[in-house]
């Protein structure tokens, strides 16, 4: 299983209970034998169980540790992540090619816990650092198969309502605010990224869409492959109505985002980012017009993905100078 291993569950652990209960009642694995606890996720409070007899595996994410005592707001947010799966699964997005995981279970009382189903698979990271060690033409694949699997997700999830870019500009200003409390962005930055911003809400094409269901943090741990164009989606905390291009634009970002801080230029993701966009658009009636549409909007969800990226403890300053340079030059697009 994937991710460090830290040790067994105790069978006086209300965990063991629970899992156990999951196993029997949802999976169909009679009498487990004891679960194999393994750390997932660096950082993050998500742990992989494998349960010693039939193998059969699962993934608790829990949610208590972020908010203290406040044991209503946790469960709050686990039990909407719960909520958001079954959502998307409803839309038939279940089993090959396009599988959201299945919640299994939540218990506020265990530290707020999650408890999901495991899905194996090769994640868009992997894919982009073996294409930054040459390995392009897998990297074109699994943007291929990322690109249907978004497509699938949005159009099936459309509404008749029209996308309010407000939030998305809300969400920029946001990071903005984060950055300058924290020192990283200067004021002269931060009211120069902040008008350009309100530039684009000036342009009515940003208004325009019709909203879907955004996986809402489409970064490349949060997608997995498996075999021909199968993907699997996690980590669902964030979904909510949006914009598809949010969910585009944040692709966009992280492919230049890795290349930039690889290699020094962005310009070894310009043709991924090509590829991911017209492949993404082929799932459209009108390819060429949607194209046109989509890649008119993406500049500016890139920026904010770049911005958010420059907030972290790890980005050195050089680094975040480039990112903000980088936003900046993509908030200029006509």
């Amino acid at each position: 299983m994937d991710g460090h291993y830290v040790g067994r569950v105790s069978p006086q652990d209300p965990l063991h209970g629970m899992l156990s209960r999951i196993m029997v009642e949802r999976l169909g694995v009679e009498h487990p034998a004891g679960f194999g606890a393994f750390r997932m996720r660096a950082g993050d409070e998500v742990y992989g169980y494998e349960e010693r007899a039939s193998g059969t595996r699962l993934v608790g994410k829990f949610f208590g540790h972020r908010f203290g005592w406040d044991r209503e707001r946790a469960a709050s947010k686990a039990g909407r992540e719960f909520a958001s799966y079954e959502t998307l699964r409803r839309y038939h997005l279940v089993g090959s090619p396009h599988h959201v995981v299945r919640p299994l279970g939540l218990d506020r009382e265990i530290n707020c816990v999650l408890v999901l189903e495991y899905y194996g698979g090769e994640s868009l990271s992997s894919a982009i650092a073996r294409a930054l060690r040459g390995e392009h033409d897998h990297l074109y694949g699994r943007l291929t198969s990322l690109a249907f699997y978004l497509a699938t997700q949005h159009n099936r999830t459309a509404n008749g309502t029209h996308v309010d870019f407000g939030t998305d500009l809300g969400y920029l200003g946001r990071l903005l605010d984060a950055l300058r409390v924290a020192g990283r962005l200067g004021a002269w930055d931060v009211d120069e990224i902040g008008w350009l911003a309100q530039l684009w809400s000036l342009r009515p094409r940003m208004w325009a869409d019709r909203q879907v269901w955004l996986h809402g943090d489409a970064t490349p741990a949060n997608f997995l492959f498996g075999g021909g164009l199968d993907v699997g989606a996690i980590d669902l905390e964030r979904m909510r109505r949006g914009d598809r291009v949010f969910d585009v634009g944040r692709v966009a970002g992280e492919l230049q985002h890795a290349f930039l801080r690889a290699t020094g230029s962005r310009e070894g993701a310009e043709p991924f980012i090509g590829h991911f966009l017209w492949e993404y658009c082929g799932h459209f009636p009108d390819r060429d017009a949607a194209f046109a549409s989509v890649t008119a909007r993406v500049p500016f969800h890139m920026a904010a993905n770049l911005l958010r990226i420059a907030r972290n403890d790890y980005v050195d300053p050089p680094y975040r100078a480039r990112l903000v340079a980088q936003a900046k030059k993509l908030l200029r697009t006509p």
